[in-house]
């Protein structure tokens, strides 16, 4: 058989083998893009797994903003508590049970509305709806844009705090510690301990 007779359209035979073969080149060029669609999904896929980190991320975030205020205040504790005579060298830890955060104002409006209905038997009954609506107050801030106005700045609430000092052994300089840290928190009692520090640390 020579190339004329299989370039010839009346042999059907050859020409349904070449379109087989294309069939098959393109079933596999198809393929070929189907498994890059899936391994690009496939790609795809940190990103919501990165998503879902960042939402622990976020609560990270907050805790990480509580155990910076916690390692702040333990350190400007620690600062003011070595001045106490006899102290010697102090360790400071505190626990937070709140961070710091923002009271807003508040608008609220009350109304009361009262109603007389009658009934067709004569009779008659008052009824009386008291409402009421709260708003935060926004204003417009420096920049120009609207901010929610903050009534105060509410201070961190102080789960408990541990002070190790050097000089803690003595009852006097103990009792002193303590009460610098009550005062200077104002946290209750039950929530402070002192303890002496352990010689050669």
């Amino acid at each position: 058989m020579n190339s004329s007779d299989i370039f010839n359209p009346k042999n059907k035979k050859y020409w349904s083998i070449a379109v087989l073969l294309l069939l098959g080149i393109m079933l596999m060029l198809v393929g070929s893009c189907d498994s890059g669609s899936f391994s690009s999904s496939s790609e795809k896929a940190p990103p919501d797994n990165s998503a879902a980190a960042g939402s622990g991320q976020a609560g990270n975030g907050t805790n990480s903003i509580m155990t910076r205020e916690e390692k702040e205040l333990a350190g400007e504790l620690r600062q003011m508590l070595e001045q106490v005579a006899g102290a010697g060298r102090v360790e400071v830890t505190v626990q937070l049970a709140t961070s710091t955060h923002n009271d807003y104002a508040i608008n609220t409006a009350t109304g009361l509305k009262t109603t007389r209905e009658n009934d067709q038997s004569g009779g008659s009954r008052q009824i009386t709806e008291n409402t009421e609506t709260s708003t935060v107050v926004i204003a417009r801030g420096n920049q120009g844009l609207e901010e929610p106005v903050v009534k105060k700045e509410v201070a961190p609430d102080v789960a408990g705090i541990m002070v190790v000092a050097e000089g803690a052994g003595t009852p006097r300089v103990k009792a002193d510690l303590f009460r610098a840290v009550q005062v200077a928190l104002g946290v209750e009692p039950h929530r402070i301990i002192v303890l002496p520090m352990k010689e050669g640390v």
